[in-house]
């Protein structure tokens, strides 16, 4: 089965990989650049990673994929996830379980779709994959922890790595959580700097970040509280982390993977990357589907600028993805 789509031109990660050396490496696999788009369930598809990359987000992670989706013989919307482009390399194809036999065995199938790295989620909080073991719910589990990765990093020829929190409410175990992977053979841990009961509520714990970067040799990757460029700086010098994962600071601004802050991004320049974005869900998706899969991401774009109310508005009420652009490209005119 064919896991790639049309090629796109993915300028800034391409020209950086030409240029400049490695800011770290994911045991085989150059990463060029610092700053990374988070896997998001419903943000970072395809479209939107693509669109992503152009800007500078030196990695692509798929969104995550539960193991018994892929395990079937017969192909299923998760399969789907797993699309990628050549240009968006490396590619990072995530998955979740709860148990190491199964979690192999999806990695095994899934590696002969040409990912780069295959990331094991262990830091999801939702009650409906936590609740089961999975996500966050692995790191009570230490010797689950250590029996997947072990089986992951003997059968596997690509890179393993895990992202994970801070732990489970009370039970703090990150950093026990990271010398289980680094001695079971991952190539890279991320963290996000919240336990499985924050969610995203309160602060992200960067010192608890920085704490786990020295007590590893491999990559660390700091997540959480992100949200402007300068938080990038600040939280590469607080923690020594080797990247940063941007989330909810990345939707419907891809500025931040250039190093630009949203608020400096003229509203021509705004419906511009917008209409981009809505023509990548039109191509992917469809007509109808793209439309409704773009809703969210419009409101992530134009957020509290007043001028763009009575458009949105407007926007979100279309049902195809041939009127959106169509009333897109009349406001580009209009602010041109």
């Amino acid at each position: 089965m064919i896991r790639e789509t049309k090629n796109i031109q993915v300028g800034a990660g391409v020209a950086i990989e030409e240029k400049e050396a490695p800011a770290f490496w994911v045991g085989r696999v150059p990463v060029y650049g610092r700053a990374i788009l988070s896997p998001m369930a419903g943000y970072s598809d395809l479209p939107y990673r693509t669109l992503c990359r152009q800007f500078g987000s030196a990695m692509s992670y798929s969104e995550f994929v539960p193991v018994e989706g892929l395990l079937g013989k017969k192909q299923n919307r998760y399969w789907s996830f797993l699309d990628y482009e050549e240009g968006e390399r490396p590619m990072v194809f995530q998955i979740f379980g709860n148990d190491a036999r199964k979690i192999l065995a999806a990695a095994q199938r899934i590696e002969e779709w040409g990912p780069d790295i295959i990331d094991i989620n262990m830091g999801c909080s939702t009650r409906r994959v936590s609740g089961r073991g999975a996500g966050v719910g692995m790191m009570p589990q230490p010797e689950l922890v250590a029996e997947t990765f072990r089986l992951l990093t003997h059968h596997l020829e690509v890179p393993v790595t895990g992202k994970i929190r801070l732990g489970w409410d009370d039970l703090r175990n990150y950093i026990e959580i990271g010398r289980i992977l680094e001695d079971n053979g991952a190539s890279l841990v991320a963290m996000h700097g919240r336990t499985k009961e924050q969610k995203y509520n309160g602060e992200a714990n960067w010192e608890a970040i920085g704490e786990l970067k020295a007590a590893l040799s491999i990559p660390v990757i700091g997540n959480g509280d992100v949200v402007e460029v300068a938080d990038i700086e600040r939280m590469m010098v607080a923690t020594g982390c080797d990247g940063v994962m941007i989330g909810r600071g990345g939707m419907g601004n891809p500025w931040i993977f250039s190093y630009r802050d949203k608020e400096t991004v003229t509203d021509a320049e705004l419906v511009r990357v917008m209409r981009d974005h809505g023509q990548r869900m039109a191509d992917y998706y469809g007509d109808e589907h793209g439309a409704r899969l773009f809703r969210k991401h419009l409101k992530q774009y134009v957020g509290e600028r007043e001028s763009f109310v009575e458009q949105v508005d407007k926007l979100v009420r279309l049902k195809t993805m041939g009127a959106v652009l169509a009333c897109l490209d009349a406001i580009i005119d209009e602010t041109s």
